[in-house]
Order: structure tokens, then sequence, then C-alpha cells
């Protein structure tokens, strides 16, 4: 696969991360230098704009839904807009464009991360804080490792142990942890030693720390990992769905993507299959729609499983604000939900 083109996908994929992207990563098997490439710590739910990313003559810019080109192709790397901002690299540093294509803060980070709260993480001489929507440094950068807000909480890491700050910067639960995620729907995972629980956001420990890998919650389950098979806990700890999947991955619209042998399919939340394993490869479901993978090419299915846009892509994401990046013959493209292009493949 070129590698600007595996790039494009994977900046499209980590835009914002959610665990569900995170996961998508995976499951496509892109290469390790274009994951370190990565903006995002986070896995921040995104609050997206109805802009698409695009690649011309290796340059990123931005369309419409209709494929009208609404910000020229301009930049050496660019990412999704969140709460109305996207950050850019010209050269070596990191900034954020506004809708318009505007800088409204210029160049001038190490790294830059999505804004979610209304703060963005930001690198400065090796040490991470915090910017506002104007630019200005919020949380004054001091951490070694640190995640973006979501539910008004952060991860930080002082001397080798996670913890977590609200937005004024002030540490709210000290730092003990080993590793440490995102608030949500009230919970955080979170690692003591080499196992991984739950906390509430006022750092009480709520489930204990016993499994392997968590996700995230998500519609009222999380998915846990135990000896080398994955389950569905409840909020209550309790094993919702037995462990028995390969892989498992966070629900969304009432499904979750597992993986059986070597096939993937779809469990519902009363832990019965809902869409037979048969796949090579799929993403989550997005708008009642998901990608899939049939003979080494990727096609949509809709909530019962029925193929709605026959394979024939070489790569295939979840559909957003209508629309879905495609890859064919080392060029990305946007299709929207009966199939057609509205940005034909460009690299």
């Amino acid at each position: 696969m070129n590698r600007t083109i595996s790039l494009f996908i994977f900046l499209t994929i980590s835009s914002g991360l959610t665990g569900i992207y995170q996961q998508q990563m995976q499951a496509l098997n892109l290469p390790e230098q274009h994951k370190q490439t990565s903006n995002s710590s986070s896995e921040t739910k995104l609050v997206s704009s109805p802009l698409f990313r695009i690649i011309k003559n290796g340059k990123y810019g931005f369309i419409d839904q209709t494929g009208k080109i609404v910000i020229e192709p301009q930049f050496d790397l660019a990412w999704n807009f969140i709460d109305g901002r996207s950050q850019i690299k010209v050269d070596d540093k990191y900034g954020y464009i506004n809708e318009m294509g505007k800088k409204v803060i210029p160049p001038q980070f190490r790294l830059a991360y999505a804004f979610s709260n209304g703060l963005a993480l930001v690198v400065i001489d090796y040490e991470y804080g915090y910017i506002d929507t104007n630019g200005k440094i919020a949380i004054k950068p001091q951490f070694s490792q640190a995640l973006a807000f979501n539910q008004g909480l952060a991860a930080v890491q002082i001397d080798e142990k996670y913890g977590y700050i609200n937005s004024s910067g002030k540490i709210v639960i000290k730092p003990q942890f080993d590793g440490a995620k995102h608030f949500y729907e009230g919970l955080s995972a979170v690692q003591i030693g080499d196992k991984w629980g739950y906390i509430s956001s006022t750092g009480k420990l709520v489930i204990k720390p016993q499994f392997d890998e968590t996700l995230r919650f998500s519609e009222e389950l999380a998915a846990v990992q135990v000896g080398d098979k994955w389950g569905y806990i409840d909020k209550t700890g309790a094993m919702a769905i037995e462990p028995q999947f390969e892989q498992a991955w966070e629900f969304t619209e009432g499904l979750a993507v597992v993986q059986i042998g070597d096939k993937w399919g779809y469990v519902a939340s009363n832990g019965q299959i809902a869409i037979k394993p048969r796949f090579d490869r799929t993403t989550s479901f997005s708008q009642g729609i998901a990608a899939v993978k049939v003979d080494d090419k990727y096609g949509y299915i809709n909530t019962n499983g029925k193929i709605v846009i026959p394979p024939q892509f070489d790569l295939a994401l979840s559909f957003t604000s209508g629309l879905a990046l495609v890859y064919v013959g080392g060029k990305a493209g946007y299709i929207n939900k009966v199939g057609q292009f509205v940005w034909y493949p460009t690299s």
C-alpha cells in the first residue's frame, strides 16, 4: 500500500480516536510507522463537522458532503474537524484551522491533539500541557504523558504514576495507577500492577482490577479480556456475556464486533449472535451500516447482515455524516450510502 495513502487512512481512523477507531486500525494491520504518526492520545468522542479530509498531489484539504472542495489542499498533514477545529501540520510544526480554513492557532507546537471539552493537548519541549480554543496556555506543560479531556477529567502521568486533573489543572484523583484511560459513562479503566479495573469520577475503585485488558463502557457494557478470551461486563463488574471471543469491540447501535476463530461477526447486548461470523474483517456499525471484507474486497452490510453495497473496495471505513472513506488502487475517495462516489479516489 502506498505510504502516503496508508498515512491518510490512518489519520482518518485516528482523528479524535475512539476505542472503536483504534480497533479498526488494529484490525486493518496498518504498518507500525503509520500508527506512530497519530496525533491523538485519546479516545475522545467525536463532535465533527460535515467536512471530509482529502489528499491531492500529496497535500491535505477538505471537501463538503457534495464533494466540493471548501479548503484547498495545502497542508502537509491534517485531521478531521472536532469542535470546530482541525489540527494541521506545516513543515515540522502543528497548529489549528477553523472550518473556513483560517489558521486560528498558527503552527508552533511539536505535537498538537484534538480539542475536547474546550481544551487541546499539546507538546512543548517534550512535556504535555493544554491550550484553549484561542491558543492560550490553559494548563502549563508539565506532564510526561497525558490524555485528552473527557467528561471533565484527563489522565496525566506524574512520577511514573497516573492520576486525573480537572479543566483548571487541579489534581482531583491522585497519581496512583500504572495505567489509565478515559472516562466514559461515568467510569474509567485503570491499571494496578498487570490487571485492569474501573474507577468512578471521584476516584473510588468500583470494579477491582482483575482483567488482562479492557475497553471503555459503551451502551452500559465494556469488553474485557480474561486469559485469551474476551467477554463483556456490566457496571457492577458482573459478567454479562461470558468470555468466548478471540476479539471483542465496543457496542454501537446495539451491536458489537466479535471474532470467533478467524471470522468476524456481531453480537447483541443479550449475548446472542446477531450476525454470524463469516467476514474476514469488519468495522463497527455507524449510521446503520458497517464495512465488511469478503474475499479480499470490502463492501457494506446493514444491521440485518444484508449486503447493501457490494464488496469492491480494497479498504473501507465507517460512515460519518453520510460519507465513508474507501481505498481503490492506491488512492482514497469517498462514497455515499448508496455506494456512489462523491469524491473519486486521489492521492
